[in-house]
Formats: structure tokens, sequence, C-alpha cells
């Protein structure tokens, strides 16, 4: 005799527990195919990120090629003069862009690295969780300001400041943007550097308080040295990240290419460079329009070799748990 099924709640419907198989097993086979498709669409996505990355790269290797059939490599690389618009005796020397963009990373660094590292270890080791909910958010909201903001923020309102305290300061500098670029990846910084921290398990904290240390060595001795690979590569991202910045630097730090370390006159990093000859300085197909992407590949090689290193440190010092 088939089981049978009556279903609860005065409802005197009864089903056989074949059919009820039978029902079940369809309801799956629908369920089924639509599963099935989507690791199709993932993998679609996927190849779309993949080719969208591969087309990028091909643009700029093949405009790249058409420049250094128009300018010398060795000039690019080693010439200390950067005078493309010049009419008469044009330069297309990368250090000055290449020296503008490091003063901007290194003050950011300067900035953002201990700033970044204080707050990670406030919230990971000394923060109640009322402190954290209320930390985060703020942290967050500073990473969401668009970069156009902080530019005339470090133009209108940092660089008064500055000048007060180094009358040479001149309006277009490279200190002002630096400092207002460390203060826009402080946050990366911080976030990844307390994930990295928050990590290591609770257990090695307390073998280390069992031991006598106190909390700050627990932290410096102990959750430092553990969570080093983590902290490294949000530094190294984070420096990548001002290293492409591009608004604040347009806007406050000036367009003047020069290859000296004066953190107090005008500057141009390649980013800025890349903006004024895209906003109509150049016409198509000119070597001024092609130097845009000899030091877009530029500035793609520095930061894919950035993120080569901190994939390197990660793997290097990864601590297993």
């Amino acid at each position: 005799m088939k089981g049978v099924f009556r279903l609860p709640r005065g409802n005197d419907k009864e089903y056989s527990v074949q059919q009820m198989i039978i029902e079940k097993r369809l309801k799956k086979k629908n369920h089924f195919n639509f599963e099935k498709l989507i690791p199709g669409l993932l993998l679609l996505t996927a190849v779309l990120s993949v080719l969208t990355t591969i087309g990028i790269v091909f643009t700029l290797i093949f405009e790249t090629f058409i420049f250094f059939d128009r300018v010398s490599i060795i000039e690019f690389l080693t010439n200390k003069k950067w005078y493309p618009f010049s009419a008469t005796n044009a330069s297309f020397g990368i250090m000055p862009l290449v020296v503008g963009t490091l003063k901007i990373t290194g003050i950011a660094a300067i900035v953002a690295v201990p700033i970044g590292l204080a707050t990670a270890i406030y919230l990971s080791e000394y923060a109640s969780e009322k402190a954290r909910r209320v930390i985060k958010p703020i942290l967050e909201v500073l990473a969401g300001i668009p970069t156009i903001v902080y530019g005339f923020f470090a133009l209108t309102f940092v660089t008064p400041i500055l000048k007060q305290m180094i009358p040479s300061l001149e309006t277009f500098n490279a200190l002002s943007p630096g400092i207002v670029v460390g203060i826009m990846i402080t946050p990366m910084v911080a976030s990844l550097s307390e994930d990295a921290m928050s990590s290591v398990p609770r257990s090695i904290r307390e073998g280390a308080f069992a031991l006598g240390a106190t909390k700050l060595e627990t932290t410096i001795k102990v959750i430092l040295p553990a969570a080093v690979s983590g902290i490294t590569a949000s530094v190294v991202l984070a420096l990548s990240r001002a290293i492409g910045e591009t608004m604040i630097v347009s806007v406050a730090g000036g367009s003047t290419p020069n290859a000296s370390f004066d953190v107090t006159s005008s500057i141009q990093t390649m980013t800025a460079y890349i903006v004024q000859v895209s906003t109509g300085d150049a016409g198509y197909q000119t070597t001024i329009y092609y130097s845009i992407y000899a030091v877009g590949m530029t500035l793609f090689l520095f930061t894919l070799f950035m993120n080569l290193f901190a994939q390197f440190i990660t793997r290097k010092f990864k601590e297993e748990y």
C-alpha cells in the first residue's frame, strides 16, 4: 500500500509519497537548469574583464611604439627636460614628470603611513566596539570623497595655511597636494592594516599576555610582525593609488615639469600631463598626442611593479594560522 501524506491545518487533500517525490524532482530539475546557467554568466564576466585588460595594454603598447618611432627612447628615459609644446626645440624627457610624481607619492607616504597605521592599531587593539562603529564609517566617508573636492581643498585651504608657515611656498606646489593625497589614501592604509591585524588569532595575544607582556609590547612585538605581510601590502597598494592620482595634483600642483626635489615650487606629474593634453592642447596623431600614451605606459609599469611587489611581500611573509 502506498504511503499517504495528509496536509495539516484541516486540508483534506491527500498526496502520495511517490507523487511528492516526483514533484520534488521536477522542481530540482528546473532549479538545476538555472544553477547551470550561473557559472556560464560568471565565466563570461571574467572573460570580459580579462579581454578589457588585454585591450587596454595592447592600446598602450601600440600607441607607445608609434611615439618611439618619432622620439628616441634613450632621450625619453634620460633627458631631464620636458618641453613637448615648444615649437622650435621640443624635448620629451620623462624624468621631470617622474620626479614630480615621486615627490607627491613620498609626501603622501609620510602623511598616510604613520596616521593610517596608528589608526589601524587603535581600531584593532584598543578601540571599544562603540568607538569602532563610529570611526570606521568616518574613514569610509573620507575614502568616498571625490578627488576633485580634495583638489580644491588643497588649493584653497591647505595651501594658504602652509604659506603662513613657509613664505616662499608658491600657490601651486608639491607640498600641499602631497599632504592631501596622503589624507586621501589614509583610509586605505588604516582599513587594510586593521583587517590584517584583526586576522591574527586571539590565542597569540593571550600567549603574550601570559608571558607578562603589556598591551603596547604585544602590539608592537607580536601583532605587527605577525601582520607584516598585510600591512606592507596595504601600504604598497595605497602608494600605487597615490601614484595614479590625477585631479588633486592637476588642481593644486600646477603644470610646470621640473626635475628638482624642491617641494615648494610648481610641479607636474604624469597624470597631470595626461589631463593637460587630453583637454585639447594637442592635435590628434601629433607627437604630443602620442606622448600621452608613452607617459601612460610609464605610469602603468610603475603601478604594475608596485602591485607585483605587494603580492610578493604578501606571499613571502604571510603567516598561516
